[in-house]
């Protein structure tokens, strides 16, 4: 199991930690973009969700069209958010899946913590409610 997770913003990796501090696992990721840069500090995991439904709302996108309206996607691998929601303290933040894996390590997130789904997914098996995540430069 994970003592910790801490996310590097200048690297996009995503390290998972033990209690004796011996990494478990590393994993490649996408974090935030210019118009929503992933926020930096200490967090933790509040829940794990696997095959979750996307709920959009298109005040919390910069880039929404005017026209757009609430909408909720059903679960799947071609969800937004991929096979897995890894939820953060930090509202509306998380450590997801995405239908596209050809874009991890290139910055076109909405400011959360994106991995490929067989990433997200392992560690969303490492991870339990209370687990620090750290978001690091």
């Amino acid at each position: 199991m994970a003592a910790r997770v801490i996310v590097s913003k200048h690297d996009s990796i995503v390290q998972v930690f033990e209690m004796t501090g011996k990494l478990l696992a590393q994993y490649p990721c996408t974090t935030g973009s210019e118009h929503d840069p992933l926020p930096i500090g200490d967090w933790k995991v509040t829940a794990v969700y696997k095959n979750p439904k996307f709920h959009y709302s298109p005040n919390l996108f910069w880039d929404a069209q005017a026209t757009d309206s609430q909408a909720t996607i059903a679960p799947g691998p071609r969800n937004p958010v991929g096979v897995v929601w890894i939820d953060l303290s930090k509202e509306h933040y998380g450590i997801h899946g995405t239908p596209g894996p050809g874009n991890i390590g290139h910055t076109e997130s909405h400011g959360c913590i994106r991995l490929t789904n067989w990433d997200a997914m392992e560690l969303a098996g490492m991870v339990t409610k209370g687990t620090p995540v750290s978001l690091v430069e």
